[in-house]
């Protein structure tokens, strides 16, 4: 008898195995091909727009580059035949347009790097009554917890459409929920949502029980460069734009560490308003909660605070945020 469920563990791991691996090879098929991916920052005017080249690779065989506008913090991915560029040093390009919200941004989350947790900016400076929300799809094997934009498009589609919300995606999430992605990119191409994808890291290390100085990204041997690049990675085979948000796993930092994300180009961004935690939202909040099944109170207490400013919603007097929008209007000011 033991040696009979013994076999029949082994073969059942063989099943969820092979089935990981299947799910892999098929999205691999349907992706996107992305080849000698890397930082590139150079400058380049486009469409009577001056913006700021981050990465240069290969898609699908043409040379692209993924660029940001240096006002409105919106990427996009730019076939290299439509942008000539001028290369120059970070340094350089960051003293020359220092007085845009987007180095004005870059400048305040490097300020605010000493806190082991919550580093970065935390609130998006809205003046009106509203919050910008964060949903952050961790690596999990439950579904996608749909209810969350089901009833974000329920209660906000006569007041805001797309719902702008924002996606903390992880490069192991994406493996395991290609069905979900794809659902969220058909409410995109809708016009339902409008969704600025942050990026979480590739594998969002955690082992219970270890100090947070040396968990998360803070692992030791972690390779940074690989959690950053490749969920960017990532997120362009699933047809997704990369923005120039970061989140760290558990909103988990160092000094050090802030410091190396910044130097990719990024902007980490925290919360003061975990619901789970029990953090309350306020005015201008960066609200927090998880969307791959594995925070249902964060979820449930959101949906409570949608029920409870629902006069408020209709009437426009609660909103939700670009978080882009938020940051260059704080910032260009």
């Amino acid at each position: 008898m033991i040696y009979l469920l013994s076999n029949r563990r082994i073969f059942l791991k063989f099943i969820i195995s092979l089935a990981v691996i299947l799910a892999v090879a098929t999205a691999t098929l349907s992706a996107q091909n992305i080849e000698t991916y890397g930082v590139y920052y150079a400058t380049g005017k486009y469409q009577d727009k001056i913006l700021l080249t981050l990465r240069k690779f290969l898609k699908d065989g043409e040379k692209c580059y993924l660029a940001v506008d240096l006002n409105t913090l919106r990427t996009q991915v730019i076939n290299a035949s439509a942008l000539t560029v001028q290369t120059e040093s970070w340094q350089t390009i960051a003293a020359a347009n220092a007085a845009t919200p987007y180095f004005k941004a870059i400048t305040r989350a490097g300020e605010q790097a000493l806190p082991m947790q919550d580093a970065g900016i935390v609130q998006g400076f809205t003046r009106e009554k509203g919050v910008n929300l964060t949903i952050d799809l961790c690596p999990s094997h439950k579904p996608l917890d749909r209810v969350i934009f089901t009833s974000l498009i329920s209660e906000f589609s006569k007041t805001e459409k797309p719902v702008p919300l924002s996606l903390s995606i992880s490069g192991r999430f994406m493996l395991t929920h290609r069905a979900d992605i794809e659902w969220l990119k058909s409410l995109e191409k809708a016009g339902k949502l409008s969704i600025t994808w942050i990026n979480h890291t590739y594998n969002h290390h955690y082992s219970p029980g270890v100090p947070l100085q040396e968990n998360f990204l803070l692992k030791p041997g972690t390779d940074v460069r690989f959690e950053i690049l490749g969920t960017e990675i990532a997120m362009l085979q699933h047809g997704l734009v990369p923005s120039v948000f970061f989140r760290f796993p558990g909103l988990v930092s160092d000094k050090a560490m802030v410091d190396k994300v910044l130097s990719f180009g990024l902007i980490p961004i925290g919360s003061d308003a975990w619901l789970a935690k029990g953090q309350q939202a306020a005015p201008g909040s960066i609200v927090l909660i998880h969307g791959n099944g594995n925070e249902p109170i964060g979820v449930n207490d959101f949906l409570q605070l949608l029920r409870s400013e629902k006069k408020s919603v209709i009437s426009r007097q609660w909103l939700l945020y670009d978080l882009r929008e938020s940051l260059q209007d704080e910032f260009e000011n």
